[in-house]
């Protein structure tokens, strides 16, 4: 258990990442790809694809290096390569990370080593030799887009249906709903906040606050810094709705959506590119509470839409399939054969 201790001035210094953080989403999905364990069915697809795309030699090196500074299999890896910087993206985060301490270098090599053996460009790289940190750099970008760049609209969406359904909880109920709004996921015991972990420990943030970054490519367990002492951020998986989409239209015309789903349940899915509770629903579209929860239902049972209870409350937001759907953004159907 991980337990997380907020003052009041860190309270007000709480905030959502505002899109998806390349380094966490590289380091991350180079896990799906390399863990130990049976491939997750929820990224099947996207396995398949960014393997074959790994698969040129060229970029054997690059994943080898990365996977040595943060294997799957380990419960650690070195802060230095999820910069804070990461928040103004990639290229700002390889800066930052190429301007790391030695002395955080030194320590945070040393303990990686601690945890299985290390090749040995990486006891130069602890060493301080600065084009081993180049090279790292440079297998970020690589590996960044070879795995990730491919399909990060996907990765938006997904983080950004999340980020929707956490904005909106915060607008109504302050960062106390926000952060009860994680459950079962953490536990929220004002002014701790309990995350299901790996090891047992406490973080006081000290007023320095903390950047929630939902994330694609995590899965079933948040992560936060090993440091105590840096600005802290907290990475944790969002709902993936199953990869199936099913073979519609591209037709952005409203009557093609009606024709598909039925008036009222099209007008509900257009009603929902905004979060909503179900009063709020019925209300935007004149009609019944009952009727309006009977849509989403049925909406929701074909992974359209997503419900989330927050206090007394339930909020609908559109899955990333329900926003492809509505905006005509589906791909390509396959062909036969």
């Amino acid at each position: 258990m991980l337990r997380i201790h907020f003052t009041d001035g860190d309270l007000a210094r709480v905030h959502l990442a505002r899109e998806p953080d390349p380094v966490w989403e590289t380091l991350l999905g180079l896990h799906q790809l390399t863990a130990p364990r049976r491939g997750l069915p929820v990224f099947a697809l996207w396995r398949r694809s960014a393997r074959a795309r790994l698969a040129e030699d060229h970029l054997a090196g690059p994943v080898r290096m990365l996977s040595a500074l943060a294997p799957a299999s380990a419960g650690y890896w070195p802060d230095f390569l999820t910069p804070g910087a990461s928040a103004d993206g990639l290229e700002t985060a390889l800066e930052a990370l190429q301007a790391t301490p030695q002395l955080q270098l030194r320590q945070e090599m040393n303990r990686l080593a601690d945890t299985h053996p290390l090749p040995r460009w990486a006891h130069r790289l602890a060493r301080g030799e600065r084009n081993r940190m180049e090279e790292v750099a440079t297998a970020f970008r690589l590996v960044h887009r070879t795995i990730i760049t491919p399909d990060w609209t996907g990765t938006a969406r997904t983080t950004e249906a999340d980020r929707a359904l956490r904005t909106r909880v915060l607008l109504d109920r302050g960062v106390h709903g926000l952060l009860d709004s994680f459950r079962p996921l953490m536990d929220w015991r004002p002014p701790v906040l309990h995350v299901r972990y790996p090891e047992d420990r406490d973080l006081h943030l000290g007023g320095r606050g903390m950047r929630l970054i939902p994330s694609h490519f995590c899965w079933n367990t948040p992560i936060a810094l090993a440091d105590p002492t840096l600005p802290q951020v907290l990475a944790y998986p969002v709902a993936h709705p199953p990869a199936w989409a099913p073979a519609v239209t591209h037709d952005r015309r409203p009557e093609a959506l009606a024709t598909l789903l039925g008036r009222t349940r099209a007008r509900v899915l257009a009603a929902l590119d905004t979060t909503a509770t179900t009063g709020e629903l019925a209300q935007r579209l004149n009609i019944s509470a009952p009727s309006a929860s009977e849509h989403v239902a049925a909406l929701r049972e074909v992974n359209l839409t997503h419900s989330q209870r927050a206090g007394a409350q339930v909020i609908h937001t559109l899955t990333p399939l329900g926003t492809a759907l509505l905006h005509g953004e589906l791909p390509p159907h396959p062909p036969a054969g």
